[in-house]
């Protein structure tokens, strides 16, 4: 290249520092980012894409092609601007933030920077040109009233809201769609001609032709007309859309899994230790259609042996196949009421990777020795082939353990003894789960039964005994050993961390604990010994599940990171999920991880390196964060149907969360939580102290607090917000409103099933409910 390129500068012929790095990646690779950032800043001024091709002497189109893919890339990660000259500059950090959009229902939103610095806050009025999940630029403008760092955007990055799931309304000649997602604040306007058809309040899927503007509402198109806003499954289907969430097998996946069988091949077999003949067990709920693992336990002359046998997803799915492609995209199950979109096809999580009694299944196994105190001394991997010699529940497990029933323990005779010797273990593991202080709060979990139109029968809680202790601490043990054996062998592996509370939290808590006459050890940062001390003295307290609850509050998420930060809720130094690589893409890396080293091969050679692991974290936490969301919202809506036909009854409650607008109460024999607004409360100004969490009257003195017990009349059911309102009883307000629709009975059903014929949907019977007692830490 000559010197009299636009910029006057010559970068053929600089060796690239990263060039390795993206030869690896690449057949023919380009220059780094590094170095166009490089080339950017000795330029010293904006350059276009032709100058930066001819700076590294780039001709041909592949090369030219793959610099385009990677200046656009850099784009939407906020390292590069393009600006109206269509040229590339650099993006100053100090002045210029790049990050993703966090919209909330008021209409304000926040950026959360790229760098995990401080959110910037966004007024409605900048939040007019952007949807929820987009990636902007932005600058900081000032300061607001509360003193958080206010933003203006500069640059939309990347638009992620393409299709928008919602009610199509008609109005004064104007059709548009209102969301059903609550993050996304404005309208979608639907020209004429775009409705494909839809009805005036009929559920439809819009897709977006034109995005918002600070000017202009998005504007879009009918693309899928989903059909009555009530019709039995319409949540789901609801869910689906507005979470995003995969629902459909592509075509390669189809094709891949079309060769398997449902016995596992012979030559499988080979090259594996056989436990066909040991005893391993399967213990789940009663209802559980897929069992990913199995347990035996036998006595020792220091203690006891465990053999943690884990379904081997890795061996079906393949690092980079179609199988591997769709389960990274999915990664994890989702589980609604009684159905499931699964991470895994049928013929795997229901067949060949589900541990069925007496069907010999391929298994990487966790073999620990335990010492009669309960503590693992020594832990070992190693791939298997077993056999499950018997389907156990957990009602049956606790009624021959713990209630000695002689009828099934005559009929399990055969695995009794091994049984015996787990809940012995179960007990050591116990105490050593005490000494260390992890966390045991009684939380208390419920199942949803429906009636057979599907409609809400009645909602139970689910009643948790030993046989669901016993399992989730096996699980935690093996789940603990398999991080400390890929810590020690130096792998890329995802860990599951939980950090301990911010010191922001921790000010919060001692305040309010001090208020009700208690003290945590711990100083500025306790332990989870201090946690747990503060949990067991409360226990018969008649504000003990108030504590509880706000013990609770005071934790952070838990999360997939590479880092090495420990888990304190359970009190961990190192812990990782193992477990459910049927269900959870996490597990599947930590069995491919764990094989690679039973291998004998390095660190260096595994397939995913720590920079790829930490980016497969965070998209497995986002994902499973976004399924817990689908799944509340299905949840909250089945709860908002149940509830329309109890306008007007009265009910007990206790109130389970405290707001400047007001107090939630969670309904005692229900199940069900609804708002009792502030404006209900009567004549008087109510303060929020979000320190002891109550609300006050001024004149009154009258105090409303978390955990108090209330009676309450149900004021109002809104199945569009998905919100329920109680009035306190004797305080009911006037012209309460009332939104009351009627789900079409069984014939809309058969309607709902022809119309999903033929749709790739994968939904089966959740049989799973209790699953996060064993595997969900």
């Amino acid at each position: 290249m000559s010197e009299d390129s636009e910029n006057g500068l010559d970068f053929s012929t600089i060796t690239d520092p990263y060039a390795q790095r993206e030869a690896e990646k690449y057949e023919q690779p380009i220059p780094s980012r590094e170095l166009i950032l490089q080339l950017l800043e000795k330029g010293g001024r904006p350059t276009g894409r032709k100058q930066i091709a001819e700076a590294f002497a780039l001709e041909s189109d592949d090369q030219l092609e793959a610099l385009r893919r990677r200046l656009r890339a850099m784009e939407r990660d906020g390292q590069l601007l393009f600006n109206r000259r269509q040229q590339y500059c650099l993006v100053d950090s100090h002045d210029l933030i790049p990050g993703r959009i966090l919209s909330y229902a008021d209409g304000f939103g926040f950026l959360k920077p790229d760098d995990a610095g401080e959110d910037l806050f966004l007024s409605p009025r900048e939040m007019n040109r952007v949807l929820h999940n987009d990636r902007a630029l932005v600058r900081v403008s000032g300061v607001d009233r509360k003193g958080r760092r206010e933003g203006k955007i500069v640059e939309v990055l990347e638009r992620n809201t393409q299709q928008v799931v919602g009610r199509f309304i008609k109005e004064h000649g104007v059709q548009f769609v209102q969301p059903d997602n609550k993050k996304i604040t404005q309208n979608i306007l639907i020209p004429k001609g775009k409705g494909n058809g839809a009805k005036k309040g009929e559920m439809v899927v819009a897709t977006i032709i034109e995005q918002p503007t600070m000017k202009s509402q998005p504007i879009g198109k009918i693309a899928e007309v989903l059909g009555a806003h009530m019709a039995p499954g319409m949540e789901i289907d609801v869910a689906i859309r507005t979470y995003d969430l995969p629902s459909v097998w592509p075509d390669a996946v189809a094709e891949q899994i079309k060769p398997f069988k449902k016995v596992v091949a012979e030559d499988a077999k080979q090259g594996r230790v056989d436990l066909r003949n040991v005893p391993l067990v399967t213990i789940d709920g009663a209802d559980a259609r897929d069992f990913d693992d199995a347990v035996f336990c036998s006595k020792t002359p220091n203690g006891w042996k465990l053999l943690v046998a884990i379904a081997d997803v890795s061996h079906y799915v393949q690092p980079g196949s179609a199988l591997d492609i769709e389960a990274k995209n999915r990664s994890t199950s989702v589980y609604f009421p009684e159905q499931v979109i699964p991470m895994l096809p049928e013929i795997l999580s229901n067949g060949l990777c589900s541990i069925n009694p007496d069907e010999e299944r391929l298994c990487m196994v966790c073999e620990m020795l335990i010492n009669e105190q309960g503590q693992v001394t020594r832990a070992k991997f190693f791939e298997a082939v077993m056999r499950s010699h018997a389907r156990l529940t957990y009602d049956k497990v606790s009624a021959m353990l713990e209630h000695n029933n002689v009828k099934l323990r005559k009929k399990y005779n055969a695995v009794l003894p091994h049984l015996e010797q787990m809940y012995a273990l179960y007990k050591a593991m116990r105490g050593q789960r005490e000494i260390r202080g992890a966390m045991d709060f009684d939380t208390q979990e419920t199942q949803i039964v429906f009636a057979e139109d599907r409609k809400i029968d009645k909602i139970i809680p689910v009643q948790r005994n030993d046989a669901h202790k016993l399992i989730e601490e096996f699980m935690i043990a093996a789940n603990s050993a398999a991080a400390r054996y890929l810590n020690r062998k130096k792998m890329p592996r995802l860990l599951r961390i939980h950090e301990g509370p911010s010191e922001e939290k921790i000010r919060t808590l001692k305040t309010f604990l001090g208020e009700v006459g208690l003290h945590m050890g711990g100083g500025d940062k306790p332990t989870p010994v201090d946690y747990m001390h503060l949990t067991s003295s409360i226990k018969d307290r008649p504000d003990a599940h108030l504590i509880q609850t706000v013990l609770l509050r005071s934790m952070s998420q838990a999360v997939y990171s590479p880092e090495k930060k420990g888990h304190f809720g359970l009190a961990l130094e190192a812990y990782t999920h193992f477990t459910s690589p049927i269900r959870r893409y996490p597990d599947l890396m930590v069995h491919r991880a764990i094989r690679h080293c039973l291998q004998g091969k390095s660190p260096e050679s595994f397939y995913c390196g720590f920079p790829e692991i930490t980016t497969l974290g965070e998209h497995c936490s986002a994902n499973e964060r976004r399924a817990d969301e689908a799944t509340r919202d299905v949840v909250s809506w089945l709860k908002c149907e149940y509830m329309q036909d109890k306008i007007g009854e009265s009910f007990a409650g206790v109130i389970s969360a405290v707001t400047g607008f007001g107090f939630f109460v969670e309904l005692s024999d229900l199940y069900v939580e609804g708002l009792v607004h502030v404006t209900s409360l009567g004549q008087d100004f109510f303060k929020f102290d979000p320190t002891s969490h109550q609300l006050k009257g001024e004149r009154s003195g009258v105090r409303y607090r978390l955990g108090d017990s209330v009676n309450v009349i149900v004021a109002s059911v809104n199945l569009d917000d998905k919100k329920i309102d109680f009035d306190l009883l004797g305080m009911e307000r006037r012209g309460a409103t009332q939104v009351v629709e009627k789900r079409p009975k069984k014939s809309g059903h058969d309607d709902k099933k022809k119309r999903r014929k033929g749709k790739n949907f994968e939904f089966k019977k959740s049989k799973s409910k209790a699953k996060s007692h064993k595997k969900g830490v």
